[in-house]
Parts: C-alpha cells; structure tokens; sequence
C-alpha cells in the first residue's frame, strides 16, 4: 500500500479530501469516495487544518480508509504547532495502525502575524523525523510559483530540491498555468534532481474559495476566466471548470507529467467528468 510503488510506470491519478466536520458532510464525502473509487486512483490524500486543527479528524479518518480500501491513503501532517513529542506519537499511531504514507508539511505560520511555534519549522525537518520513525513512503509540497515565503528563484528552486532528495515524491500547490510548473521541472533537473513532482490541479466551481485559497498559497489566477466563472450560473459554472480544468491536465500530461492530483473539495462531479474526459476510466 505504499505510494512509491504506484509511481513511476503509466500517468497515475490522485484525489485529495478533507475531514468533514458535520455528519452531512461526511455522508457528502462518503458519497463522493464510492463514485471516485471507481477510477481506481493510485492514492487519496487527506488533509490537516492549520496548527493542527483537524488532527483528530484527518487520523481517524487516515485510519478508518486504511483499514477498509485498498487505495493507498496518505495523511497530511504538518510541523509547524507541534513539538517533536507529539509529531513522534502521531507518527508512531500511524504506524501502529498500517498507515504507510505521509505528506510532510511546514504549515502555514500564524493568521494574526505572531511568531510560529513548534520545534520544527521546516518540512525537510519532519521528513527526517518520519523517516527516523518507520518505513513510510513520504510526500513533500512544491510550489512552482515559488513558496510564498520565497524570496529568489534560485533559492527556492535549491531548497525545493534539497527537500525533495529526502523524499519520495512532491505533489504541487494548484496553478493555472503549466509553464511555471514546466520551469519548475526544468529547473530540478538541471540541479540533479528528478524525484517525480506530481501536478495539483483544482477544478474552480467556488471562485470565492478558490481566491482565498490562491492568497494564502501564492497562485495566481488568471483574471479573464475568473470573472467567467463569478458570473456564470452554477451548471455554467460547472461546465467552465471542467473544461479549463480538462484542458490544463491534458497540456500536464501531454508535457510528460507522472500524473495528476486533484484537489476536490469533497465533490465527486466535476473530478468525475475530468477523469473520464483525460481517459482514466
């Protein structure tokens, strides 16, 4: 149930949730997993709220997957909140439980700009500590619009690298356009590292969401197919994004990406109507 060994031969396809925090939503996303376990993805991830709001929620629901599917889950963890004792126990719980794959995170710093807390501040650091902890597969982040806290290219390309050399693979932050991703694994190559970096990809029904998201994270958003979307009926809306978002995986793939992750926001439609369009159905 290892990630690693999904990766590698033919473009795989992935989906991330989140834990729901209502018994509607979790029905929601209970819904959502049966309809787009039927493309048989070669993993699901699942994240972690900010300084470790949901990690109740993301382990349990890590564990209870794990337990009953034969999709490789991975849970999101992040450093940054944490001391290293508790990192450790949740990893060790993780493992005690036949949780095998991991998405080490930093995390985002405090909303109200006071200093981080925690005893790691960088993902290279927790990515040490897991591999320190047990034999899991271990993801990392990229951002091929640069880190938001990155101030130079060159350097946010070398720790990019530095990272990912600890690593199994990368999964990006979503974007629009391919170009910076292409540059990004242009980049990497020429500093020797070609540890797979899978593209992630957002289908945009919520614009507003999708804004806030794009600020924290440092993506641009390309401005004519926005105001599109704000302005379009909600199954225009649908048909918008599916097409944009078809049409960017297919330029990911034909460029020779090892395949495609997709943000889903809990919802099986759109991510649906895009798998079958690329061909994974």
């Amino acid at each position: 149930m290892h990630i690693r060994d999904r990766l590698g031969g033919a473009p795989t396809l992935s989906f991330e949730f989140f834990p729901p925090k209502t018994d509607e939503a979790e029905q929601t996303l209970r819904a959502t997993l049966e309809r787009l376990g039927a493309f048989h993805p070669a993993f699901v991830s699942i994240t972690y709220g900010a300084g470790g709001t949901d990690a109740v929620r993301t382990r349990d629901l890590v564990v209870d997957l794990t337990g009953r599917s034969d999709v490789p889950t991975m849970a999101h963890l992040t450093c940054m909140g944490h001391t290293r004792a508790e990192l450790a126990a949740l990893l060790e719980d993780y493992r005690a439980n036949g949780v095998v794959n991991i998405l080490a995170l930093g995390g985002d710093p405090p909303a109200d700009g006071s200093p981080p807390t925690g005893d790691f501040r960088y993902a290279a650091e927790l990515v040490d500590l897991i591999r320190g902890t047990g034999d899991f597969t271990v993801g990392v982040a990229a951002f091929p619009e640069l880190h938001p806290r990155s101030e130079a290219t060159e350097d946010d390309r070398r720790y990019l690298a530095e990272k990912l050399g600890r690593a199994d693979f990368g999964i990006t932050q979503f974007f629009f356009d391919p170009v910076p991703y292409f540059r990004m694994v242009e980049d990497l190559d020429a500093l020797g590292c070609r540890v797979p970096v899978l593209p992630g990809i957002m289908p945009v029904t919520t614009p507003a969401s999708v804004r806030r998201f794009a600020a924290m994270n440092g993506s641009r958003v390309p401005p004519a197919l926005f105001e599109r979307l704000e302005v379009a009926s909600p199954a225009d809306r649908l048909e918008i994004a599916v097409e944009q978002t078809t049409a960017l995986a297919r330029r990911l793939l034909d460029g020779g990406a090892p395949g495609i992750h997709l943000y889903t926001l809990n919802r099986s439609e759109a991510a649906a109507r895009i798998a079958e369009a690329l061909g994974f159905a």
